[in-house]
């Protein structure tokens, strides 16, 4: 009966399944330090394999930094550690804080119906243990990490350390023993500590978003140009889809140097080529729906006193005297006979050269029926197409022959528009978050947030942010669900960072950033509920970084016998639930953390069945031969039991040949 390994996916061996994908000669055997044998890469092999391909010396173009490989071997180096439930409110220490201390959480919202995640702990580490769960499913991630103004903390992640040291998390912290550090400019390795810190993250977040995936990443001048060469690193050139310029009009800096008035949104694709063919970049127009209320106000008065002259003359005046339209949406100026919106549009040949003699052909005036003019390189379209538009009526003639028709643009047919590359907003959600009484020095907008959601992803998607601060992005996920009837789900992860005794936050009653970002969700979630009406999801299950459930037993040769062989202390920590376990059995075998799941009593055994099937767990001891035959009749996908539930190791064979003789395509694994 396979055991689980019961630690984050190791992606080095992943890495090495997809090489053999493509080049399964070059896959050959060798030793690890304990002699078992083990893939890995014949690289003369793969160096023939790729002939000229391969760049040598010191003459590549490439980013490099002091601890560049360090932070790649981190990124891979699997780590042995789990996430723990909180259904309720702690009043047991677990876990543990930024500085490495117990803490108590907070506990979850509508945990037994909510598909949302928070999850507190260091993010380098939940994105290791979110490898296999959400390998290829986020569809989006938004994330504003520390800009290393030299002020703000980032975290210390030791590259060099023991793996029993990395178990234990004496690795991360600092000298002092602090979990994070003020980086600050006099330190010599300033931009590579930033750097190493960013990259191992997005090497492995790269890995949880779908084909047509999508990152968005603030910045400001400190790092961006650091950060477009990683970026460039870790999703490739090919995959950049633009920065978005957010001037914030309000400059910043002193008298030596330009004063910084904006920052920065990184906008990079998983994979462009798939992004393209099921996404459209392109956003609302922002004051759309408004504009069409207008107009069907006024065309509704329409009358042999009021006519459409009249009604055009009303709403241009009113268009004029909207100062917050943009000019594009100004053009949208004219109401046909119709009640439709419209603007006109050239349909004059765009290019320097000539049109084709096709692009020529005169449109006949339907008044005077004589030719109308045409531009002087041609019409934009062939004939074919221009006698589809005047079939339509999609064309606008003047008064008469002697003007050159438009096009019509009808707005309804128009509601979307690209991105921009510049963002102008002088705003901040401080008195939206000072409205809900929740501390918060630095939140990312809301609007903005939800717009950039709105633009990227679809109605169930997933949305991660593992650098959560005050939970915008969460409460933006959540504005947007009830605004359009989504159904996207968010997953936040926040290091439940201490938050310093003098700050507003704490003397409010806050010790923990992940706490200001928990209470923010609740709160966001009645605000918009009462607002809005809208039944969506409000809730978010909460979970918490730990050492593994697992604990190690060690025995001598000498003081073993056969007869101590099945009265070992269990490899199971004393203090770990049985949903601790079923959490720790859902990432080992890569599944969903939010799906629904129900516990009941068999017999007096307590029987756990996970997304109606996906996985049954039974975690109690000496468990009954017919409790057994009950689970495997329901023939789950998956089963686990404790591996001290079985007296002997003819009890464990009898319980594989329960399943391969009831339900032969379950896997059944012992932890």
């Amino acid at each position: 009966m396979e055991k689980m390994k019961m630690e984050s996916a190791n992606i080095t061996d992943m890495n090495i399944d997809k090489i053999a994908a493509l080049f399964p000669n070059c896959i050959t055997e060798t030793a690890d330090e304990n002699g078992k044998l083990k893939k890995a890469i014949n690289f003369d092999m793969l160096r023939a394999m790729l002939s000229e391909d391969i760049a040598e010396g010191d003459e590549a173009y490439e980013f490099t930094w002091v601890g560049k490989k360090a932070a790649i071997a981190e990124a891979n180096r699997p780590i042995r550690k789990t996430l723990r439930p909180v259904m309720n409110d702690e009043t047991v220490p677990t876990g543990k804080d930024s500085e490495g201390n117990p803490y108590c959480s907070s506990g979850s919202v509508n945990w037994d119906s909510t598909e949302n995640l928070y999850i507190e702990g260091d993010n380098l580490e939940v994105l290791k243990l979110l490898q296999e769960s959400y390998l290829g499913k986020v569809k989006m991630i938004y994330i504003d990490p520390p800009y290393n103004t030299g002020n703000d903390f980032i975290y210390r992640d030791d590259f060099v350390i023991s793996s029993d040291e990395y178990v234990e998390g004496s690795g991360q912290l600092d000298d002092d023993g602090n979990r994070l550090f003020k980086n600050t400019d006099s330190n010599g390795r300033f931009h590579s500590d930033w750097c190493s810190f960013i990259y191992s993250r997005l090497l492995l977040a790269r890995n949880l978003l779908t084909d047509d995936g999508v990152i968005l990443i603030n910045m400001d001048e400190n790092e961006i140009t650091n950060l477009q060469q990683i970026c460039q690193d870790v999703f490739g050139e090919s995959n950049d889809l633009g920065t978005i310029i957010w001037d914030k009009r309000n400059p910043k800096g002193d008298a030596r140097g330009v004063s910084y008035q904006h920052e920065y949104i990184l906008v990079y694709a998983n994979n462009k080529d798939v992004f393209t063919t099921k996404c459209k970049m392109q956003r609302p127009k922002k004051n759309a729906a408004t504009i069409i209320k207008k107009a069907n106000q006024l065309f509704s008065k329409r009358s042999s006193s009021y006519t459409l002259d009249d009604i055009n003359a009303d709403f241009g005046a009113w268009i004029r005297t909207q100062n917050d339209f943009s000019g594009g949406e100004k053009a949208y100026n004219k109401i046909d006979e119709n009640g439709d919106v419209y603007r006109p549009v050239s349909m004059a040949w765009p290019n320097k050269k000539k049109a084709p003699d096709d692009y020529f052909i005169p449109l006949i005036h339907p008044i005077t029926h004589k030719p109308c003019p045409v531009p002087e390189r041609g019409w934009r379209n062939p004939s074919s197409t221009m006698k589809k538009m005047l079939d339509e009526g999609r064309i606008l003639f003047g008064k008469d022959e002697t003007t050159i028709p438009n096009s019509k643009y009808l707005l309804k047919d128009n509601m979307y528009e690209n991105i921009p590359s510049l963002l102008y907003y002088g705003g901040s959600d401080t008195d939206l978050l000072s409205e809900m009484e929740i501390p918060f020095d630095t939140p990312k907008v809301v609007s903005i947030c939800a717009e950039h959601i709105s633009s990227f992803t679809k109605d169930d998607d997933i949305i991660l942010d593992f650098f959560s601060g005050s939970a915008t992005i969460a409460h933006s996920v959540m504005q947007l669900n009830a605004d359009d009837g989504g159904h996207r789900k968010f997953i936040m992860v926040q290091l439940p960072e201490k938050i310093d005794e003098n700050h507003e936050a704490y003397k409010a009653g806050y010790k923990y950033i992940s706490e200001i970002g928990k209470e923010r969700i609740r709160r966001a979630a009645t605000k918009i509920k009462n607002e809005t009406g809208a039944i969506i999801d409000y809730g978010f299950r909460v979970l918490k970084l730990d050492d593994t459930n697992m604990q190690d037993v060690y025995y001598t040769p000498a003081e073993t016998d056969q007869q101590m062989l099945f009265g070992f202390e269990s490899n199971i920590k004393p203090d770990r639930t049985d949903l601790d376990l079923l959490f720790g059995c859902l990432l080992d075998w890569g599944l969903p953390l939010s799906m629904p799941y129900r516990s009941e009593q068999i017999e007096g055994v307590t029987v756990h069945t996970y997304n109606d099937g996906d996985l049954i767990a039974c975690f109690d001891k000496a468990i009954p031969e017919s409790v057994i035959k009950t689970v495997a009749k329901r023939q789950p996908l998956r089963v686990v039991f404790r591996d001290d539930s079985f007296s002997d190791s003819p009890s464990k064979i009898n319980v594989s040949e329960i399943f391969k003789m009831l339900s032969p395509d379950t896997r059944v694994k012992v932890i």
